[in-house]
């Protein structure tokens, strides 16, 4: 007779537990939750993606600054945060050039004076 009732009791509550556990996984395959896994999964991504971005954008910063000292390329406080002035005698041969080249390009030219 206890025998019997043990057996019925195991059976009956693996049922129950059989039941809870498909009942579950039923839930998690509906298209509500569907949606709300992908919703998350695309978040979650897009977090990696953001933290990708923004540690490429930190290594590019810190390889610039890596090439500019190496190539004498100083910040000029009077410049742009974007621009980095040249190194002394460098930086003078470039403005007199680009002074020269405005001196230059004043002079027009009248096609009209050929005839």
């Amino acid at each position: 007779m206890f025998r019997r009732a043990f057996w019925f009791t195991a059976g009956a509550a693996a049922g129950v537990w059989a039941t809870t556990k498909v009942n579950r996984q039923l839930k998690k395959l509906t298209p509500e939750s569907l949606a709300a896994q992908a919703a998350d999964k695309a978040i979650e991504a897009g977090h990696r993606l953001k933290d990708f971005a923004l540690d490429v954008k930190s290594g590019m910063s810190q390889r610039e600054d890596e090439l500019n000292d190496a190539l004498g390329l100083h910040q000029d406080p009077d410049l742009p945060g974007n621009v980095t002035a040249l190194p002394g005698p460098r930086r003078l041969r470039a403005i007199e050039h680009d002074q020269t080249k405005n001196r230059m390009s004043k002079i027009t030219y009248n096609r009209n004076e050929d005839h």
